[in-house]
Protein backbone atom coordinates (compact mmCIF):
# COMPACT_ATOMS: atom_id res chain seq x y z
CA UNK A 1 0.00 0.00 0.00
CA UNK A 2 2.88 2.40 0.75
CA UNK A 3 4.36 1.79 -2.75
CA UNK A 4 1.11 2.94 -4.38
CA UNK A 5 1.06 6.16 -2.35
CA UNK A 6 4.54 7.10 -3.56
CA UNK A 7 3.35 7.16 -7.19
CA UNK A 8 0.42 9.48 -6.48
CA UNK A 9 0.85 13.21 -6.92
CA UNK A 10 -1.40 15.77 -5.27
CA UNK A 11 -2.37 18.39 -7.89
CA UNK A 12 -4.06 21.67 -7.01
CA UNK A 13 -6.11 22.88 -10.04
CA UNK A 14 -5.61 26.51 -8.97
CA UNK A 15 -1.83 26.27 -8.64
CA UNK A 16 -0.11 27.11 -11.96
CA UNK A 17 3.26 25.95 -10.58
CA UNK A 18 2.60 22.38 -11.69
CA UNK A 19 2.13 23.44 -15.33
CA UNK A 20 -1.66 23.19 -15.46
CA UNK A 21 -3.86 26.26 -15.58
CA UNK A 22 -7.34 26.57 -14.10
CA UNK A 23 -10.12 26.57 -16.66
CA UNK A 24 -13.15 28.81 -16.21
CA UNK A 25 -16.43 28.65 -18.06
CA UNK A 26 -17.81 31.61 -20.00
CA UNK A 27 -18.43 34.66 -17.74
CA UNK A 28 -17.19 32.79 -14.66
CA UNK A 29 -13.62 34.03 -14.42
CA UNK A 30 -12.57 35.51 -11.14
CA UNK A 31 -12.17 39.21 -10.47
CA UNK A 32 -8.79 40.64 -11.38
CA UNK A 33 -8.43 38.55 -14.56
CA UNK A 34 -8.85 39.76 -18.13
CA UNK A 35 -8.23 38.63 -21.71
CA UNK A 36 -5.88 40.47 -24.07
CA UNK A 37 -8.80 42.33 -25.66
CA UNK A 38 -10.14 43.37 -22.28
CA UNK A 39 -6.68 44.57 -21.25
CA UNK A 40 -6.39 46.54 -24.50
CA UNK A 41 -9.77 48.19 -23.84
CA UNK A 42 -8.40 49.28 -20.44
CA UNK A 43 -5.26 50.73 -22.06
CA UNK A 44 -3.07 47.86 -20.78
CA UNK A 45 -1.02 44.97 -22.18
CA UNK A 46 0.09 41.67 -20.59
CA UNK A 47 3.66 42.97 -20.31
CA UNK A 48 5.49 39.65 -20.55
CA UNK A 49 3.51 37.83 -17.86
CA UNK A 50 2.39 34.28 -18.48
CA UNK A 51 -1.35 33.54 -18.55
CA UNK A 52 -2.70 32.48 -15.18
CA UNK A 53 -5.94 30.86 -16.36
CA UNK A 54 -8.00 29.98 -19.39
CA UNK A 55 -11.62 30.78 -20.19
CA UNK A 56 -13.60 28.48 -22.47
CA UNK A 57 -16.83 28.87 -24.38
CA UNK A 58 -18.72 26.80 -26.95
CA UNK A 59 -18.09 23.66 -24.93
CA UNK A 60 -14.33 24.07 -24.99
CA UNK A 61 -14.02 24.70 -28.74
CA UNK A 62 -13.08 28.36 -28.20
CA UNK A 63 -10.82 29.68 -25.46
CA UNK A 64 -8.85 32.73 -24.39
CA UNK A 65 -5.95 33.17 -22.01
CA UNK A 66 -6.56 35.18 -18.86
CA UNK A 67 -3.98 37.55 -17.38
CA UNK A 68 -3.77 39.30 -14.03
CA UNK A 69 -4.80 42.93 -14.29
CA UNK A 70 -2.56 44.03 -11.41
CA UNK A 71 0.56 42.78 -13.28
CA UNK A 72 -0.42 44.37 -16.62
CA UNK A 73 1.59 47.29 -17.97
CA UNK A 74 0.40 50.36 -19.89
CA UNK A 75 0.19 50.08 -23.67
CA UNK A 76 3.16 51.36 -25.63
CA UNK A 77 2.05 54.48 -27.55
CA UNK A 78 2.23 54.59 -31.34
CA UNK A 79 5.25 56.52 -32.60
CA UNK A 80 5.56 58.30 -35.93
CA UNK A 81 8.12 55.72 -37.08
CA UNK A 82 5.75 52.83 -36.30
CA UNK A 83 2.89 54.62 -38.03
CA UNK A 84 5.03 55.18 -41.12
CA UNK A 85 6.10 51.52 -41.19
CA UNK A 86 2.49 50.32 -40.89
CA UNK A 87 1.40 52.70 -43.64
CA UNK A 88 4.15 51.42 -45.91
CA UNK A 89 3.12 47.79 -45.26
CA UNK A 90 -0.53 48.56 -45.96
CA UNK A 91 0.39 50.45 -49.12
CA UNK A 92 2.06 47.32 -50.47
CA UNK A 93 -1.25 45.48 -50.08
CA UNK A 94 -3.45 48.32 -51.35
CA UNK A 95 -1.53 49.75 -54.32
CA UNK A 96 -2.06 48.21 -57.75
CA UNK A 97 1.20 47.16 -59.41
CA UNK A 98 -0.55 47.41 -62.80
CA UNK A 99 -0.61 50.37 -65.16
CA UNK A 100 -3.10 52.41 -63.10
CA UNK A 101 -0.93 52.43 -59.94
CA UNK A 102 -3.88 53.46 -57.76
CA UNK A 103 -3.96 52.97 -54.00
CA UNK A 104 -7.30 51.55 -52.90
CA UNK A 105 -8.98 51.76 -49.49
CA UNK A 106 -9.11 47.94 -49.36
CA UNK A 107 -6.51 45.20 -49.85
CA UNK A 108 -6.20 43.98 -53.41
CA UNK A 109 -6.24 40.29 -54.47
CA UNK A 110 -2.60 40.41 -55.48
CA UNK A 111 -1.94 36.69 -54.92
CA UNK A 112 -4.81 35.55 -57.14
CA UNK A 113 -5.23 38.35 -59.71
CA UNK A 114 -1.97 40.25 -59.41
CA UNK A 115 -3.66 43.65 -59.80
CA UNK A 116 -6.90 45.55 -59.29
CA UNK A 117 -10.01 44.46 -61.18
CA UNK A 118 -9.78 47.38 -63.59
CA UNK A 119 -6.28 46.36 -64.70
CA UNK A 120 -7.15 42.65 -64.63
CA UNK A 121 -10.36 42.53 -66.67
CA UNK A 122 -11.49 46.12 -67.27
CA UNK A 123 -14.13 46.30 -64.52
CA UNK A 124 -14.53 49.99 -63.69
CA UNK A 125 -13.44 50.94 -60.18
CA UNK A 126 -15.81 53.15 -58.20
CA UNK A 127 -14.29 56.61 -57.73
CA UNK A 128 -14.79 56.35 -53.97
CA UNK A 129 -12.84 53.10 -53.69
CA UNK A 130 -9.37 54.55 -54.27
CA UNK A 131 -7.38 57.54 -53.07
CA UNK A 132 -7.17 60.61 -55.29
CA UNK A 133 -3.68 62.02 -54.89
CA UNK A 134 -0.41 62.01 -56.75
CA UNK A 135 1.89 58.99 -56.64
CA UNK A 136 4.53 60.97 -54.73
CA UNK A 137 2.27 61.40 -51.69
CA UNK A 138 3.72 60.41 -48.35
CA UNK A 139 1.82 59.52 -45.22
CA UNK A 140 1.37 62.15 -42.52
CA UNK A 141 3.71 60.13 -40.30
CA UNK A 142 6.61 60.18 -42.72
Amino acid sequence: MADQDEDLVDVDPNDPADGSLPVHRWRQAGAGLATRRQLRAMGLRPGGQEPVARIECRRGKRFAWLYRIDRALPKIPMTLAKEAALDKAMEARQRCPGPCGRRYFHCLPLRTLGSCLECYDGTQAAPGSYMHYSVGHLAAAA
